[in-house]
């Protein structure tokens, strides 16, 4: 995003004589915090870019300035336009600046990657623009949460980054009612509101080590029928499986100990046998006896 935003900011600069941060920021959904980084980066980067204070000034191109592609190598700048096109398919949001380095570079791309985040047979959700919103602007948002205890409460939250991690869309953020960085899963997350409440925070870097600690991870070894390869390919990876005597699979992986991971053995129904841990081995065991009571 960054990327995107500088090469926009400089062909706006090359086609406006002086250009205010909050017109920039206005643009580009940010704070003008965000931008005068932004200027920062371009002049590391030798672009002449320079800020008049005053009336009438704002930020300005040094008037001789040219951008000159030769400055990157052809591998470069196919590199850049693939970026972006791949971040285009999942935001949607970067046709122009695409155009306008595609006719700049002289270079038509193919379109090599398509990205639906919609359900089979559902429309496709707004979530994801509601919530870049709110990420590059810092604002609050409130949602219904159903955590992995079944559980639901209504949560405030700073976010600071949408997260795809296993096939699944998590948002990184604050959480004001636990008074702590979390991890929410999206889908779990119901009648997100967009609230009139600016933050100011940033995400830590030691983000993931902190999740970590909390966890309690359990290591899971699974005996799984050879029937249910098509399943175990999609789900998990060639070093998490083994084959036994009898051809079956052995499945051997680390998950936080919670109920989407009694859920997810039980999913298998008959097809899976709980090797390791012993405690996890009787607490399905207990539960397949409940669920046949009520049959």
């Amino acid at each position: 995003m960054q990327i995107h935003r500088m090469f926009e900011i400089v062909y706006l600069l090359m086609h406006k004589k002086t250009v205010t941060a909050k017109e920039l920021a206005d643009h580009f959904e940010v704070s003008p915090r965000t931008v005068y980084r932004d200027i920062d980066t371009l002049c590391e980067a030798g672009i002449p870019v320079y800020t008049l204070k005053g009336k009438g000034g704002g930020i300005r191109l040094l008037d001789n300035f040219v951008l000159n592609k030769s400055m990157l190598s052809e591998q470069e700048q196919e590199e850049i336009l693939s970026s972006l096109s791949g971040l285009n398919a999942v935001t949607g949001d970067m046709e122009q600046v695409l155009a306008k380095l595609s006719g700049f570079f002289n270079k038509t791309m193919p379109s090599w990657i398509e990205v639906d985040l919609s359900h089979w047979g559902e429309e496709h959700s707004d979530h994801y623009q509601l919530l870049r919103v709110a990420i590059l602007q810092r604002l609050v948002i409130r949602f219904l949460y159903f955590n992995s205890s079944s559980e639901k409460s209504i949560r405030t939250v700073e976010p600071l980054q949408l997260w795809f991690k296993h096939r699944t869309w998590y948002i990184k953020g604050y959480c004001r009612q636990k008074q702590a960085m979390r991890l929410f899963k999206l889908t779990r997350m119901k009648h997100i509101e967009l609230l009139d409440d600016h933050f100011d925070r940033e995400l830590p870097s030691s983000f993931h080590e902190q999740q970590a600690s909390q966890a309690a991870v359990v290591r899971l070894v699974l005996r799984i029928d050879a029937s249910q390869a098509y399943r175990l390919y999609d789900e998990y990876d060639e070093h998490q499986l083994t084959r036994d005597e009898d051809g079956n699979f052995i499945v051997t992986t680390e998950y936080p100990e919670d109920e989407w991971v009694y859920g997810h053995v039980l999913s298998f129904g008959h097809y899976a046998e709980v090797l390791e841990p012993v405690h996890l081995r009787t607490l399905i065991s207990e539960r397949l006896q409940l669920a046949a009571k009520r049959y």
